[in-house]
């Protein structure tokens, strides 16, 4: 009788375990993968080569997927607000500032 009981519970077990190993996705969808990328603010320079512009910190340099955005601003030294996608190596400037008199390249190291 106890390995009738043992047999069934196991059963049980192993059938909760492939039911919700099944409700698990094994991806997000893309529409939430836009969701998980953080919107960040950074600061650099507007870089223009020939006519293509690039946003350059100081920890690298960022290609732009929307370039007209900094159109205008070339070798300002700008506050942005970008989706950073790091592993692609370009961001989405959402938002485009002039740095305030106390905000400079000093306080941005902080």
């Amino acid at each position: 009788m106890k390995t009738l009981l043992r047999a069934f519970l196991s059963l049980c077990f192993a059938v909760g375990i492939v039911a919700i190993a099944q409700d698990l996705p094994s991806q997000p969808p893309q529409k939430h993968q836009e969701a998980l990328i953080r919107l960040t603010s950074m600061m650099g320079t507007v870089r223009a080569g020939g006519e293509k512009l690039t946003f350059v910190t100081d920890q690298r340099a960022w290609n732009v997927d929307n370039p007209e955005s900094l159109e205008g601003h070339e070798g300002h030294y700008m506050r942005v607000e970008a989706r950073v996608y790091a592993d692609k190596g370009f961001i989405h400037i959402t938002e485009l500032k002039m740095p305030t008199p106390s905000e400079n390249r000093k306080n941005d190291l902080r």
